[in-house]
């Protein structure tokens, strides 16, 4: 069975992997992905039938030379056939890690309603219907992002890292300023869920992304965590398009 290589550029970390079928055989994580870094990578891990791209943030122009040269180079985008059906009413603007996301919740999950959290430079909520339906979601700013606002916007908070804090009320500002985002945030999915709960019967809570451990050890709802689902659905995406094509 021939590898293929997924790769995941995001917002903050950049992610390669590599799949034998179904199994995740092995992933790398990087912080300013280039082109060294990916021939590296080619060269040790290969070679590959195939390699698919996911990217929300800009990269370096020689990374898509170089994948161009694959013998099948998928680059996700908004009209890239899919395993589920789309209902975005703007799916050119819809995030391709949310596309990922919720076809790697439908490779693990067929038939069920499902929502997908997204923990990572933004929190995404997106819902995947038993019919296999993608209609939509939500976006709210993540962890680092609202540190960073508070500190941005206004004259005196500072940018403090996102160290723990299981307090509710904070005797400093820094801890008030942790209580605060933290506790929002863990109030923000917790209620979340209920509404969707509401609406969807049967629902299956999904979580992923670079906080998801953080914040999957603070809710005190079953949850399923899957660290590896954007890469799970971008596998998905290129073998179902590799048997259509």
């Amino acid at each position: 069975m021939q590898k293929k290589l997924i790769i995941d550029i995001g917002n903050t970390l950049q992610k390669l992997a590599v799949f034998e079928g179904k199994t995740l055989i092995s992933k790398e994580s990087f912080q300013g992905l280039n082109p060294e870094i990916l021939n590296e990578f080619i060269q040790k891990n290969g070679p590959f039938r195939g390699i698919i791209l996911s990217s929300v943030a800009k990269h370096r122009p020689e990374i898509e030379e170089i994948l161009s040269n694959a013998r099948k180079y998928i680059p996700l985008s908004f009209d890239t056939p899919l395993p589920v059906k789309i209902l975005y009413q703007t799916p050119a603007s819809l995030g391709k890690d949310r596309i990922a996301a919720v076809a790697g919740a439908y490779s693990l999950y067929p038939a069920r309603n499902i929502l997908v959290i997204d923990a990572g430079t933004c929190i995404t909520y997106d819902i995947l219907t038993a019919d296999g339906e993608y209609p939509g979601g939500a976006i709210s700013p993540g962890i680092q992002m609202r540190f960073k606002a508070m500190h941005t916007f206004t004259g005196k908070l500072p940018l403090i890292e996102a160290d723990d804090f299981d307090g509710l009320i904070g005797q400093t500002t820094n801890e008030s300023m942790r209580s605060g985002v933290f506790n929002g945030v863990i109030a923000e999915i917790t209620e979340t869920i209920r509404l969707y709960k509401e609406k969807l019967d049967n629902l299956l809570v999904m979580m992923t992304g670079g906080d998801y451990q953080f914040l999957h050890n603070k809710l005190k709802i079953s949850i399923f965590a899957a660290p590896d689902l954007v890469l799970l659905g971008l596998n998905e995406i290129f073998d179902y398009n590799d048997q259509s094509g």
